[in-house]
């Protein structure tokens, strides 16, 4: 009786790496990667900010620029503000290449898990986060504030300039400072831990504390825009719903401050914010979180990708490297050898000679 068949074994299908797992995403992968990587982004995002001021400062300083009480360059507030929004956004050359040379892997990949910036989704992503932020700056305005100085518009010969410098520099700061938070450091945490969760909360702390210590609301807001920053990005498979939220939302705070007279002097940031703008803020995040999830139901963005596949173990090279040709084995192989009797076949019977035959009439042979 013939026994039935085994049942075929299905081919195991690769593993599906989401967005903070992307630092697995090369063949090239090993542990210390990220942890050299991480350490590059922090030193090198100093030096290049430090020799950006330091240049600026001395191309100021021959130009004739007046010097500031605490020994600095004062360019004035619009072209102070362009220098650090410019300084916040060299950063992002820095990142792509800690991706591409400490991660041996695309630099896009740090964009999205299709290696690159989704452009349309980031346009609906912005698209989604203006009116929502504008309702909510808008309430922000008509808040009371604790400060009795009245405010005076800027006129146009001010806000014209500093709005256009603002509408190109603040969205390569929004993204910066994304591609180092909900970028960098959640890939680089994620390579080690499966779960997004471990992943997110340390960066949305390091990003709040990046901004400064002011009031305990203005913390927690901060971390909690980091926590749900981070996990858009991971739920959407790359860093344009955050950097849609974060661009227009400073675009629409520095506009407001680059509106009155010296706005843009101010060096309060949204750490120092009381507990009534926070809950404004909070607002603007939940509604802005709500429409992306209901964007992403119509139009679902790519999320993952598969995993590289294992490299195979090398085959050894054909003769004559690296061991001896096989006859050569063969030579010092032990036989047993014994002699083995040739058989000798019969003569075959042929014509014989005529002096020989006795059959046939003649002389006898001699």
């Amino acid at each position: 009786m013939t026994p039935p068949l085994a049942a075929p074994v299905p081919a195991l299908l690769p593993e599906l790496l989401p967005y903070h797992r992307m630092a697995r995403v090369s063949a090239r992968h090993r542990w210390w990667r990220p942890v050299l990587g991480t350490g590059f982004v922090a030193v090198a995002c100093v030096l290049v900010a430090g020799l950006l001021y330091a240049l600026v400062s001395v191309l100021g300083a021959a130009r004739g620029y007046p010097e500031a009480a605490d020994g600095t360059v004062e360019f004035g507030p619009v072209s102070g503000t362009a220098l650090d929004l410019l300084a916040i956004a060299s950063a992002i050359p820095v990142v792509l290449l800690a991706v591409r040379w400490a991660g041996r892997r695309p630099a896009g990949t740090v964009s999205s898990v299709t290696g690159g910036l989704r452009w349309p989704w980031l346009g609906r992503c912005v698209l989604v986060a203006l009116p929502v932020l504008a309702m909510t700056t808008g309430a922000m305005l008509l808040l009371p504030t604790d400060d009795a100085a009245p405010t005076r518009w800027a006129g146009w010969e001010v806000f014209g300039p500093a709005l256009a410098m603002l509408v190109v520099l603040v969205p390569l700061q929004a993204a910066a400072e994304e591609y180092v938070f909900r970028g960098w450091l959640t890939q680089a945490v994620g390579a080690f831990l499966r779960s997004p969760w471990w992943a997110l909360v340390p960066q949305a702390v390091l990003f709040a504390a990046a901004h400064g210590w002011g009031t305990p609301w203005g913390f927690a807001d901060l971390a909690l825009y980091g926590v749900v920053a981070g996990w858009l990005t991971v739920r959407t498979g790359g860093l344009e719903a955050a950097i849609g939220l974060h661009a227009v939302n400073n675009l629409l705070a520095f506009g407001v401050s680059a509106a009155v007279v010296d706005g843009l002097k101010s060096d309060d940031t949204a750490a120092d914010a009381p507990w009534q703008l926070v809950a404004l803020d909070l607002v603007g995040i939940a509604l802005y979180t709500a429409a992306v999830l209901w964007l992403a139901r119509r139009h679902p963005p790519t999320r993952t990708v598969p995993a590289p596949a294992p490299v195979p173990a090398p085959v050894p090279p054909p003769w004559p490297f690296p061991g001896p040709h096989p006859q050569t084995l063969a030579t010092h192989v032990p036989v047993s050898w014994a002699p083995v009797p040739v058989p000798v076949p019969a003569p075959v019977p042929g014509p014989v000679p005529y002096a020989e035959r006795t059959d046939e009439p003649g002389p006898p042979p001699r």
